[in-house]
């Protein structure tokens, strides 16, 4: 009976929280209620108080949602006896209980998520015995020589340090196959990555058949392993020098502990920050998950594998067989396996390796479907919320990791909904103007507004909206097809080493054009509607509000899709660095500016310069973080500028890498340094708030909306 008053207590406030929701009270005393709410969080944003302060916001803001919430289940819902109304009302009230659910969960993650842990590389004193898995199945050999030299480059005892590439594209049942063209490239391929493995010092290991995928192919590393700890890349992941010693030392302060789990840094944008050009002004949608979502997930012992830029225990693998393989997301399956048979996780909030994301839109559509099914699998088979051995908030954590890949439906229907009553009349939403601006505006505004403390300076406001709308189009009938037939999905390879050289709409932008066109028909109906029934104008000037929402949705969308040119699909990452430039036999004082996965960007030195032309062979020569004397690495120079001095040049170069060893040099460059990584973020990471979010947005949209009917008035002007 110890407990007897806290439950009392909590008793009571849930008490006077329900009596406050479900209070009846007019609709001017709604509205000065909703606007009292909003001027309070806005105080306290503005403030910038932290702590217990930040929780009454968000209880404020929920106060809001759920008064919202209440008002649409009892008031709103049109008859029953109306099928035709009703079945689309109760639509679209499904949709927004669960949007009301994932913000619901979403704040019991990360209302108060972890600090970032201190660095721990200069304590660490012991060194497990590591193997590094590097899988692989179709990626390009110069690709992987970079992130294989990157982790032969690992500051670590190298007795206790082993490289495996894990070859999935020149197993035996490839180069056996019946397929001449698939046998001579698996041929080809096992013949080019065993040299490559051999000039590195790596081990190379492929297997009988492609059995279970990435898992599989994990798996089988494993059986020919003997390391304490695994640490997983992916092909494109290059590690920095310091990878291991910021992360191996949590497990000897935990025995139980089976995943550290390090963020993903991109040194490239995916296709929205590249046809929108907004990579190097705003954070990349991923450091919304690996910034505040992560250390959220963290605090309640629920941090999950990503699937590289990790380090797991050998031991607790091996109590669950390995790596799960039944859906085709095994990090997030094996996560969940061994949090609920009572092992840890710990998340590190330090970029510790560099990576590439798809640079087409079609494949990183791609890469998002298999992400959408592959936590449907596990929604369907591993059923997270009722998984025995997990903790409560664990489950709450994972159940908030798989549902949130069902907003294709709700997007769905919060994208036709309007559309319904603009062209059918139909009222799915029984509610006048005035009860739209006390209670649903409101809601909206408040909904913005938790999002932006959640979330702050690492998601600009509306574009969670623009990547969940992109993507719904394609990733619906991904969902459908895996609740229908939750075993057909299979593993497929995301391409990441692709390039847009001309610009041209994406080959899956078609029903974006057509979302568009229909939205601008239905902007015409509602300034006709407006005009031809004045009694129903409050009704329709709301229902038109939210159509044109959808419609700057949709217009930037058009940007998006539209795929800019380019003539590398690395971005480049400043550095400061000395080097020497080397030319007819002669060196010169130089610096290194930026540095990317194909090339550098050089200052040169000295009043004496040879002219340099594009297309000159030429050199760099500097101290690598893990040779005494200085090295020497082949480029090609790309391009010249002289600066305004006169005793200086400015010189793009490629690198032209003559044998594996190079390939040591060009990771020295990239990927050695984390800091590098770290100090690019920080300078993306600014929040420009509601208002200037919003004004924001709408301009971009409305250059994006241009651009893509250029490039679809081209194209058709082509085609003819």
């Amino acid at each position: 009976m110890r407990n007897a008053p806290s439950i009392i207590v909590w008793s009571i406030m849930a008490i006077c929280v329900i009596g406050l929701i479900t209070l009846p009270v007019n609709l001017q005393t709604q509205l000065i209620v909703s606007v009292i709410v909003v001027a309070i969080m806005a105080a306290l944003k503005i403030l910038g108080v932290g702590g217990r302060w930040r929780l009454v916001a968000l209880a404020f803001g929920m106060a809001i949602v759920w008064r919202y919430v209440y008002w649409r289940t009892t008031e709103t819902l049109p008859p029953i006896n109306q099928p035709e109304n009703f079945i689309p009302g109760l639509l679209l009230y499904l949709a927004e209980i669960y949007s009301v659910m994932m913000l619901a969960l979403s704040l019991f993650i990360v209302a108060m998520p972890l600090d970032s842990r201190p660095s721990r590389a200069a304590r660490q004193k012991t060194f497990p015995s590591v193997d590094v898995f590097i899988p692989t199945y179709n990626e390009d050999p110069v690709l992987l020589a970079n992130t294989l030299a990157a982790a032969k480059a690992i500051d670590y005892p190298a007795d206790r340090l082993t490289v495996w590439l894990l070859d999935d594209g020149g197993t035996i049942q490839k180069r056996n196959s019946t397929d001449v063209r698939e046998s001579e490239t698996a041929l080809s391929r096992h013949a080019e990555l065993t040299r490559l493995c051999d000039a590195l010092g790596v081990r190379y290991l492929t297997r009988e058949r492609n059995e279970h995928a990435k898992a599989g192919n994990l798996n089988n590393g494993l059986q020919h392993s003997t390391g304490e700890l695994i640490a997983v890349f992916d092909a494109d992941h290059a590690p920095a020098r310091d990878f291991l010693l910021e992360t191996v030392g949590y497990f000897e302060d935990d025995p139980k502990l089976f995943l550290v789990q390090t963020p993903h840094f991109f040194l490239n944008p995916d296709p929205l920050e590249r046809n929108l050009r907004t990579f190097e002004r705003m954070p990349s949608e991923n450091e919304m998950f690996y910034g505040i979502i992560q250390r959220g997930l963290d605090k309640w012992n629920a941090s999950f594998f990503c699937g590289s830029a990790a380090v797991l225990s050998r031991k607790a693998l091996d109590t669950t067989k390995g790596f799960s393989g039944l859906s085709i997301t095994e990090d997030c399956e094996t996560a969940l396996e061994l949090h609920s048979a009572g092992w840890n996780s710990i998340y590190v909030d330090k970029p510790l390796v560099a990576g590439l994301q798809p640079a087409t839109f079609a494949s990183f559509i791609s890469q998002r479907s298999r992400w959408a099914q592959g936590m449907m699998q596990i929604l369907r088979f591993r059923r997270p919320f009722l998984k025995h051995g997990l903790t409560l908030p664990q489950r709450f954590c994972y159940m908030s990791s798989t549902l949130f890949w069902l907003f294709p439906f709700p997007r769905t229907i919060f994208l036709v909904a309007p559309l319904f009553y603009l062209f059918f009349d139909l009222e799915i939403f029984t509610a006048s103007g005035g009860e739209f601006l006390a209670y649903t505006l409101s809601y909206m505004l408040v909904n913005l507004m938790m999002q932006n403390y959640l979330y702050g300076s690492f998601r600009w406001p509306w574009i969670s909206e623009l990547y969940e709308f992109v993507q719904t189009i394609h990733l619906l009938p991904a969902l459908i097809s895996v609740m229908l037939n939750p075993r057909k999905p299979t593993f497929k390879v995301t391409a990441k080493d692709e390039s847009v050289s001309v610009s041209r709409l994406s080959e899956i932008s078609r029903p974006f054009f057509i979302i568009f066109a229909v939205q601008v028909v239905a902007l015409v109906v509602t300034i006709y509607q407006i005009y031809a029934e004045p009694y129903k104008a409050d009704v329709t000037l709301v229902v038109g509000g939210w159509n044109l929402l959808n419609l700057i949705l949709a217009g930037c969308a058009l940007g998006v899709v539209s795929e800019r040119g380019e003539k590398s699909s690395s971005q480049r990452v400043r550095v400061r660095r000395r080097c020497e430039f080397g030319i007819e036999d002669q060196w010169y004082p130089a610096s290194i500016d930026d540095v990317s996965v194909g090339g550098a960007g050089l200052q040169v030195f000295g009043r004496d310069l040879p002219s340099i032309s594009k297309g000159t062979e030429a050199q760099i020569r500097f101290r690598s973080h893990s040779q005494t004397d200085p090295v020497v690495l082949p480029i090609l120079v790309r391009h010249v500028s002289t600066q305004a001095t006169g005793d200086a040049a400015l010189i793009g170069c490629q690198y032209r890498p003559r044998d594996p060893q190079d390939h040591r040099w060009i990771a020295d460059l990239i990927f050695a340094n984390s800091e590098q990584w770290e100090e690019f973020q920080q300078t993306r990471r600014r929040n420009p708030g509601i208002l200037q979010g919003t004004i924001w947005f709408v301009g971009l949209s409305l250059f994006q909306t241009s651009r893509g009917l250029i490039y679809l008035f081209r194209g058709m002007g082509r085609s003819k």
